[in-house]
């Protein structure tokens, strides 16, 4: 190991050391502690299989279809609870702060429908608890000060009418959505204060228009997974993403790394983590939707032999391939089903038992499913590919002894070419949603770690800062860009001692 001797006798070269070592010192401070995010509530109860692909299909037809400045743009950090695990009906929320004093909602992260709701008070039919044990708070305008409702002349309430039907009530910018299993809710849009908690700036506040629901039916009111609202992550100009991008406040993207453990969990943030793995595929534009094209499926490295058509639009926009966040597990095209499950039967170690199920694909297995099942591969547009491993194409059902049984849990909308890429694929993957790009990337991740989010300074300048570890401790966490400037520091101390010496 080799040795610097720096000599003190030099005036100039000891000033030098103690001016730069005291800014070494302070550069540990200026950066950003790690966000602590929340973990999810524990598992306790199993389900089958057949009700959350029922889940899954009321979610697909409640996806509704929809035909300033500033000088700087930052990250916007939300904490995540919730677990993909579809033994608990897999459900991923978030809390946001609303309101002049700010009061707090838990709403479901919805990448399928683009405009943030809550309930608010009265509200009719709206559940008032709720089985995940969050609180069931109620929007008051009234006890808001800076709160106001919508026009119908405002032209936000033009574009509110592109996504729902909408109707005026005493001047106010009315909204129904309708969901295909007789659900909805309805309720009048206002504009208020949210609050942001930005990454490595501290908490902020931005003007948007959100929904104030005032009357709810079906499915949205059951108890046992009743949230305050929906967060709607789609591209439309009312959604939250596009009204904070527009206003300089955050980037025009988003990006989720959902735990697919146990625990569950994850990170969520508005702005793009950054990756060196990451790799992109075209975002499909003009559609309501992340769609994206899907080429060709692998398994065992066998390309399967799949016409490229079954996973595309149709001439009237039908079918396709969507990336989906809050769908539960994954299906593919009705034709694509069978031969996708018979590559991976076909492959399976015969240390494997299968079950005779005429609803699932299943088998016994003593050892892990990674040494037994074959890896896939979903390959898409400019060269991008997603590799399956065994944990994320099945699910675990049930243990007995030394035994588990694991199932496909892949499946098939009746009678429709749509592939939908949901949770069971995505968990603890890095998902970016880079609408600015038009473009949709991902990278296998440990969600449970920090992540680094790239931010544009006052200054202009693209950086990045961590955004926060999942389940640790508040600690400090030195990026590979405070590395090289600190390596700089260091080499140019080393050089002006030894020209001083």
């Amino acid at each position: 190991m080799s040795v610097v001797y720096f000599h003190a006798g030099n005036p100039a070269t000891l000033t030098l050391i103690c001016a730069v070592v005291f800014v070494l010192s302070l550069t540990a401070f200026a950066f950003p502690s790690t966000l602590v995010l929340e973990r999810a509530f524990p598992v306790n109860h199993r389900i089958e299989l057949s009700q959350l692909r029922n889940r899954d299909s009321v979610r697909h037809r409640r996806i509704l279809q929809q035909h300033s400045s500033s000088s700087s743009s930052g990250a916007v950090d939300f904490p995540v609870k919730g677990n993909y695990d579809p033994s608990v009906v897999g459900l991923y929320y978030t809390k946001v702060q609303l309101g002049s004093p700010p009061k707090e909602y838990y709403v479901q992260i919805d990448t399928g429908s683009d405009v943030l709701w809550v309930a608010c008070t009265p509200c009719d039919g709206c559940p008032t608890s709720s089985g995940l044990q969050i609180p069931m708070e109620f929007y008051d305008p009234s006890s808001s000060s800076t709160s106001s409702a919508i026009s119908c002349s405002d032209r936000r309430c033009y574009q509110a009418a592109q996504l729902s039907d909408s109707g005026c009530s005493n001047n106010r910018c009315g909204y129904q959505f309708h969901y295909g299993d007789g659900s909805g809710n309805s309720g009048y849009y206002v504009s208020d204060v949210m609050h942001l908690d930005m990454v490595g700036v501290g908490s902020t506040s931005a003007n948007v228009v959100f929904g104030c629901t005032m009357s709810q039916t079906g499915l949205l009111i059951k108890p046992d997974r009743a949230v305050n609202g929906i967060f709607g992550f789609g591209q439309s100009r009312l959604s939250v993403i596009s009204q904070l991008s527009a206003q300089g406040t955050t980037p025009n993207a988003f990006s989720h790394c959902l735990i697919g453990g146990d625990n569950g969990g994850g990170i969520l943030v508005i702005g793009q983590i950054m990756e060196p793995r990451m790799v992109y595929t075209p975002i499909i534009q003009s559609q309501p939707h992340y769609n994206v094209n899907l080429e060709s499926i692998s398994v065992n490295g066998q390309t399967l032999p799949l016409d490229p058509s079954l996973f595309a639009l149709s001439d009237d926009d039908h079918g396709g391939t969507i990336i989906d966040s809050g769908t539960t597990l994954a299906y593919l095209a009705k034709d694509a089903l069978k031969p996708f499950v018979d590559a991976i039967s076909q492959s399976v170690s015969q240390s494997a038992q299968p079950l005779i199920n005429k609803e699932e694909k299943c088998y016994v297995i003593t050892s892990s499913v990674s040494d037994l099942f074959p890896p896939v591969s979903f390959h898409f547009a400019g060269g991008a590919s997603m590799h399956l491993k065994p944990q994320d194409y099945l699910i675990r059902r049930s243990s007995m002894s030394a035994a588990e049984v694991w199932c496909i849990g892949f499946g098939s909308m009746p009678n429709q070419q749509i592939t939908i890429l949901g949770d069971l694929v995505l968990k603890d993957k890095i998902i970016v949603y880079d609408l600015g790009g038009q473009r949709i990337g991902w990278s296998d991740y440990d969600c449970s770690s920090s992540v680094n989010v790239s931010v544009t300074s006052s200054g202009g300048r693209s950086e990045v800062v961590n955004a926060g570890q999942v389940g640790g401790t508040t600690s400090l966490q030195i990026t590979r860009y405070e590395l090289i400037i600190r390596t700089f520091i260091l080499a140019s101390i080393i050089q002006l001692a030894v020209t001083y010496s």
